[in-house]
């Protein structure tokens, strides 16, 4: 293990999460058995009282969550000078077979942890709890990933060797090179894939404009959200990075966050990641708009949750534009007969 003040603070965040998730989760599980807003009995009003704590408890642990994304990209990229091969966190997170499977299950937590608060603050508005069953059940769905990453975040820190020889990101992402899923994004064609980007963000965006102008279609919209998310990611590889770096070969997602590159990659990223979840957060309240404590609330927050991912969509196109329209690159066309 290698001893670094930013690998300590990734443990250090990750084992406090898991561990006051376990203990969220053993009280979300009473409530799920024996929670009944209608009963006046002892056992009732001490899941009342307990419910105040856990879900103080879930909010710091899932914005904890949140944040311990971009502290695990921050820490990879701090690192890679430690490591023979290693330009970026790309490198990084190749020293061993951990590294990458626990940046996945991040992602899939930050998901998960930006819908349960989304979830949490939409119960919290209503008198009668009425949503208490549902963000706990979603508890039950989360915990497990969580505990996960834990473990794999700890396989990864804990078994870094500085003698290591990992790969540099032009060959984990390299248009040239198969084998790889980077490899593979890396290798769709550009123009295509820039196509792709614009098109279906301007079919995301018309539907987040409809939902939010006519309370419709917030499912559809939550869809477009998630897919939207995936395309972006996608295009980041295969298209978005060669006009940052102003280089037709490098494809990489994480040279991007790097000073060299104006720490563009974060503001990127929490644009998306931001997007994401708030787009996907207001399909997730839509089965909840008949419930009576809901009602006056419930529109409300949809259409803010709305507006805010329209327009980090936006600001995230806007951001891609801006370097594709200053970068000194120009990819053409390949025509083949």
């Amino acid at each position: 293990m290698i001893l670094h003040p930013t690998v300590i603070a990734n443990l250090l965040a990750s084992y406090v999460s898991s561990g006051m998730l376990i203990y969220a989760a053993y009280y979300g599980a009473q409530i799920l058995k024996y929670w009944n807003i209608e009963s006046g009995g002892e056992l009732q009003l001490v899941l009342e009282r307990k419910t105040y704590l856990i879900s103080t408890v879930l909010s710091f642990v899932f914005g904890l969550q949140l944040m311990s994304l971009f502290l695990y990209i921050f820490t990879a990229d701090a690192l890679c000078p430690l490591f023979v091969g290693a330009m970026c966190a790309a490198g990084t997170l190749n020293v061993n077979s951990f590294g990458y499977p626990t940046l996945e299950l991040k992602i899939l937590n930050f998901i998960l942890a930006g819908l349960w608060l989304v979830l949490n603050h939409a119960d919290n508005q209503g008198y009668d709890y009425p949503l208490i069953k549902k963000k706990y059940l979603l508890l039950t769905i989360i915990a497990p990933f969580i505990v996960a990453e834990t473990v794999l975040e700890s396989a990864y820190f804990m078994g870094m060797q500085a003698d290591v020889i990992t790969s540099c990101c032009g060959s984990l992402f390299s248009s040239e090179k198969a084998g790889g899923l980077g490899s593979e994004i890396a290798s769709l064609p550009a123009k295509p894939m820039l196509w792709t980007f614009y098109i279906s963000m301007s079919i995301t965006a018309l539907s987040g404009l409809f939902f939010y102008w006519k309370g419709k279609g917030g499912y559809l919209y939550a869809g477009l959200s998630l897919l939207m998310f995936i395309i972006s990611l996608v295009a980041i590889v295969s298209v978005i990075s060669l006009y940052i770096y102003e280089l037709p070969t490098h494809h990489c997602p994480f040279c991007i966050i790097m000073e060299d590159y104006h720490y563009i990659g974060y503001l990127l990223y929490l644009l998306l990641f931001g997007a994401a979840v708030t787009g996907m957060g207001s399909g997730l309240l839509m089965p909840f708009r008949q419930v009576e404590s809901l009602k006056s609330a419930l529109p409300s927050i949809t259409h803010k949750l709305t507006m805010v991912s329209l327009l980090m969509y936006a600001a995230f196109t806007a951001l891609v534009s801006y370097e594709i329209v200053t970068s000194s690159l120009v990819i053409s066309y390949e025509v083949v007969y």
